[in-house]
């Protein structure tokens, strides 16, 4: 932490009084150190419906390039495509599909990226196996699907996303062939807890992935390649520096992943409404309860014990990981790395903002890993 920051801190602390400024601090780490935690997006009302249209309160995600959700009450969720026009404070888009609910001018909707929901079969009609992977702490929910390769790909999905995070990327690797599994890991619903009921940035989640790499080898796979999105790609750099499998990595593919631990950190807590100088107390009360190592987690981050080639998929205009560690990892590891940006995109949304380059980024990485 700069000299400044910690000097506008320690003044602050001295005048609102020590416990009730690191109470603070710990209820805004909670954001980012509870496993599930997360913030809704804000609601934006439908003002107009037309056949195959939807007329929504501008906001700037909502009139992002794309293709979205809009979730609302128990369970509702349509799907919305590109803008068809703006102006005066309202986006109209192509309404592709209302699955669940009834959507109605009026309604209070939340867009989010969760285009396809359910599992590989209700979503996309592809055969899957309910499985679990054995780990140190227990069986974790898991969804196989069979290929003719001898590659397995494990799919990890970022903080409170859920495996349906990973269905938009299933079609590609059913064509390809290739088997996958979907994995969760301590804290998600349905798996075992971490002993202190905290995350750890991927410090000891890589451990359940690890498993997961097992599970794949005592299938049939020769190889892996990791997959993970946000968190989830940090946790697949993590198992790649840390198992003793790695040399069974054939390759990564990393979408969005925590690479500055402490920016990162700090941004979420600002997307919260937290104030710079709560955000940098939130991130070190974040530090301080979970006990990441900084210095070992900017290490992996650098490249430094990538074993295979790597995908790192990013845009620039993330407002959680920011672009520069991105760009530095590409550079640093030109060897291993390829960068593909995706302009405008939200964090870990990057597919959603361009499926088409999106796919096409990955068919072309996968390809001579097959």
């Amino acid at each position: 932490m700069r000299w400044g920051t910690a000097a506008v801190v320690a003044a602050a602390a001295a005048g609102a009084g020590v416990g009730a400024f690191l109470l603070l601090g710990r209820k805004v780490s909670d954001g980012v150190v509870q496993p599930g935690a997360v913030e809704p997006p804000p609601a934006v009302t439908v003002h107009e419906l037309g056949p195959g249209r939807v007329t929504l309160t501008a906001t700037p995600d909502t009139v992002r390039r794309g293709h979205y959700a809009l979730e609302w009450g128990e369970g509702g969720h349509a799907v919305v495509g590109e803008v068809l026009a703006a102006a005066g404070g309202r986006v109209t888009r192509r309404l592709e599909r209302a699955e669940h609910g009834t959507l109605a001018v009026g309604t209070e909707v939340r867009l989010t990226p969760r285009v396809l929901i359910g599992d590989p079969r209700s979503a996309l009609g592809l055969d899957f196996t309910d499985t679990a992977v054995p780990g140190d702490l227990g069986a974790f929910p898991a969804w196989r699907t069979t290929g003719m390769r001898g590659t397995c790909v494990v799919l990890i999905h970022g903080a409170a996303a859920g495996r349906s995070q990973a269905l938009p990327v299933l079609p590609l690797l059913h064509a390809l062939r290739l088997p996958t599994l979907t994995v969760t890991y301590r804290g998600d619903a349905g798996a075992p807890v971490s002993p202190d009921g905290l995350a750890h940035f991927g410090e000891t989640e890589w451990q359940d992935v690890d498993a997961a790499i097992g599970s794949a080898l005592d299938h049939g796979a020769g190889r892996v390649v990791l997959c993970g999105w946000s968190m989830g790609a940090t946790i697949a750099l993590q198992t790649a520096a840390r198992s003793a499998r790695r040399e069974r990595i054939a390759g990564l593919v990393l979408d969005s992943p925590v690479l500055d631990w402490s920016e990162s950190v700090r941004r979420a807590a600002a997307g919260r409404g937290a104030s710079p100088m709560l955000a940098e107390l939130g991130a070190l009360s974040a530090q301080g309860r979970t006990g990441v190592d900084l210095a070992d987690f900017a290490r992996i981050a650098s490249g430094a014990d990538l074993p295979a080639p790597t995908l790192l998929l990013q845009s620039p205009d993330d407002p959680i990981t920011p672009w520069a560690p991105a760009r530095r990892l590409a550079a640093e590891r030109e060897d291993l790395v390829s960068l593909h940006s995706v302009p405008h995109a939200q964090h870990a949304a990057l597919w959603n903002a361009d499926p088409a380059g999106y796919t096409e980024a990955l068919r072309r990485f996968l390809t001579p890993l097959l």
